[in-house]
């Protein structure tokens, strides 16, 4: 009898301040419609003063276990993925960790930026293959507007702040049954690191710099090797892109969104969007937007879900799904 990692539960969790293209263009030199049209976003959400990564994360994976039978004691591991953690140290993990009250199990933070969640997912799911943990909760949760130069108008209209969690558990299955997480394929190639990084330290409570990105090599970069990493999930699992249901991609850029479904052949309907309104959360995009699929009925059981992510790093990767 062979494993898999079930995902049973998801949840998100959203500031509750909005900041609208129209209240950018009073600071920038910019307007609403150059927004829309190159970037698909209409608005985003904002943590307030005090409102930390740890917070966020911790109402997200709250959201994620009500959705379940199970209770924070059940579960064996918290990884969260962050690329803005409260502090240089401790994790933000082990934070989230005390504040759900767990009394035992492990916690730790994986950095690989937008592609977080993917690294995040990947991580867990071979704990859980190699018997070393049986619940796992997963979280992306980001404070990206903390690193923002809100001076510059090319990167500061395309992030925003939120968390998404989801709950993987251990289920056992028939030897070549196709169900949970199929597989995870991660990447990255540091000699791409100049395309988009922070000129700063770790830890959002200090002077941690700020997000500097060469939007063009980036947008170049991202469609082309989604579109890889895609086509190397849908080879190692035998099935086609005409196989899948769903693409839950990182909530990067409307244009990449687009490119990566017409190289895929996938139409507007089967891919989740939620940039619009959210922006660019960085790690928590791709929980963000499967916790909307899930909770509005769009992702049905037996449905094949593709989620992919590229992130500064360069970091990409995709995780192949059978709900």
């Amino acid at each position: 009898m062979a494993y898999c990692s079930r995902i049973i539960g998801t949840g998100s969790h959203l500031p509750d301040q909005i900041m609208t293209n129209a209240q950018l263009v009073e600071t920038l030199d910019t307007t609403d419609e150059w927004i829309v049209e190159r970037t698909g976003i209409r608005e985003r959400r904002i943590a307030r003063e005090g409102e930390s990564t740890s917070a966020l994360a911790f109402q997200a994976a709250e959201n994620a276990l009500e959705a379940t039978d199970l209770t924070a004691q059940d579960v064996d591991l918290v990884i969260v993925a962050t690329t803005t953690p409260d502090n240089t140290f401790p994790s933000t993990a082990t934070k989230v960790q005390a504040m759900l009250g767990m009394d035992g199990g492990a916690a730790f933070d994986v950095q690989a930026v937008c592609s977080g969640f993917i690294y995040a997912l990947s991580v867990a799911d071979n704990f859980i293959r190699a018997g070393q943990a049986k619940t796992v909760l997963v979280i992306g949760a980001e404070v990206m507007t903390r690193i923002l130069d809100w001076s510059d108008r090319a990167t500061c209209v395309l992030f925003g702040d939120g968390a998404g969690a989801v709950v993987l558990q251990a289920q056992e299955i028939e030897e070549g049954e196709q169900l949970g997480i199929l597989s995870t394929h991660l990447h990255s190639d540091g000699k791409l690191r100049d395309l988009l990084y922070v000129d700063g330290g770790p830890g959002t409570s200090g002077n941690v710099g700020h997000l500097r990105m060469l939007g063009r090599e980036v947008f170049r970069h991202a469609v082309t090797n989604l579109a890889a990493v895609v086509g190397e999930a849908m080879e190692a699992n035998g099935l086609t892109q005409d196989d899948i249901d769903w693409l839950v991609p990182h909530q990067a850029n409307k244009r990449i969104l687009d490119g990566t479904a017409r190289k895929l052949g996938l139409s507007e309907d089967q891919v989740v969007v939620t940039v619009d309104r959210h922006a660019n959360t960085s790690a928590a995009s791709v929980p963000l937007a499967l916790d909307e699929a899930v909770r509005d009925g769009r992702i049905q059981p037996g449905q094949l879900v593709l989620m992919e992510a590229m992130g500064g790093g360069l970091t990409w990767g995709a995780a192949l799904v059978r709900w």
